[in-house]
């Protein structure tokens, strides 16, 4: 009898515990069902519904909203800017940070914390304000045209919002600057996760930067740049109020994104009326595409994770 008490005891014990995990994780769950699971799923269901936001459920359009957003030219521009933007970005920003993760990870860099601190000031900043900023900088009587006409490289102020092809690359950059500090953080991770005792190897038997950047360095940083990748994919393709307070999707719908496309018929008349069916359905087609372009990007994070470590080896001795 005895030795039932300490195990009942301990059983008491194992409960407490759990029964606050639970409580502690209860709000997020919660908070998850309604403020993410909830808003999926009844997107799902209103993509079903001709419904302008007010009012019960009533006229059942079946799959004809997913019928018309196939024939509609104003959404495949709007999926074609955001291909632009995403493409255009993730490349400017992973390889910028990457540039910039190799030099802040030396080891004999003097002042690495204040730089890493001034790139990473526009991730903490609030999108809406960034894109104010730069609207203002760039406007026709902004910054940038009063300072190029007072030295006189221009006559005339430059129209970098009213140009569909400037404000195209004016709003890849400024996405591009915003993002540049936190992918930097993950490739310094990265780089520092890999063991000194390589690089030392690898300069007793001769390798130079450029050997051990390409037979060490890269080969080791696979996995972290699949994962990269995927991040930065994601949140180039899901922009929204970036592209709001820089352009609006002007001139002319050319910086239009898809995010914006659904946000103008559920929230907004631009195209003549409200409609939140066809702008959840519009979301539905943006949902399935990320996810199946997360799917190949994890597939590809799996497999240069399982390659990168087993070639290093012979990689270091042939340097």
């Amino acid at each position: 009898m005895q030795t039932g008490k300490p195990k009942k005891k301990l059983h008491q014990q194992l409960r407490r515990k759990y029964m606050w995990a639970y409580i502690f994780v209860l709000p997020q769950v919660l908070y998850f069902l309604l403020a993410s699971a909830y808003p999926i799923v009844m997107s799902y269901v209103y993509s079903f519904y001709e419904w302008d936001g007010l009012g019960p459920l009533t006229r059942f359009v079946g799959f004809s909203n997913y019928n018309e957003l196939l024939h509609d030219e104003m959404f495949w521009n709007s999926f074609y800017n955001a291909m632009i933007y995403g493409v255009s970005a993730t490349i400017i920003t992973v390889v910028s940070s990457f540039l910039l993760a190799l030099v802040l990870n030396d080891v004999n860099m003097k002042g690495k914390t204040i730089y890493r601190t001034i790139y990473f000031l526009p991730v903490v900043t609030v999108s809406s304000i960034i894109g104010i900023m730069f609207n203002n900088i760039f406007g026709i009587q902004g910054f940038a045209n009063q300072f190029l006409q007072s030295i006189g490289w221009i006559h005339e102020p430059i129209r970098f919002w009213l140009d569909p092809v400037l404000a195209m690359i004016m709003l890849i950059l400024v996405g591009s600057w915003k993002h540049i500090g936190v992918v930097m953080i993950y490739w310094l991770a990265g780089l520092q996760m890999i063991q000194i005792d390589l690089y030392e190897a690898a300069k007793i038997d001769g390798a130079n930067y450029w050997k051990m950047l390409m037979r060490i360095t890269l080969p080791l940083l696979k996995p972290v740049a699949a994962t990269i990748l995927l991040l930065t994919v994601g949140s180039s393709l899901h922009v929204f109020d970036l592209v709001r307070t820089l352009t609006n999707g002007g001139p002319y719908h050319h910086t239009e994104t898809i995010e914006l496309f659904i946000y103008e018929y559920a929230f907004a008349t631009k195209f003549g009326g409200v409609r939140v069916g066809y702008a959840s359905a519009a979301g539905v087609y943006l949902g399935i595409f990320v996810l199946f372009v997360s799917l190949f990007l994890g597939w590809l994070g799996m497999k240069a994770g399982s390659s990168g470590s087993s070639k290093i080896g012979k990689e270091v001795s042939k340097s």
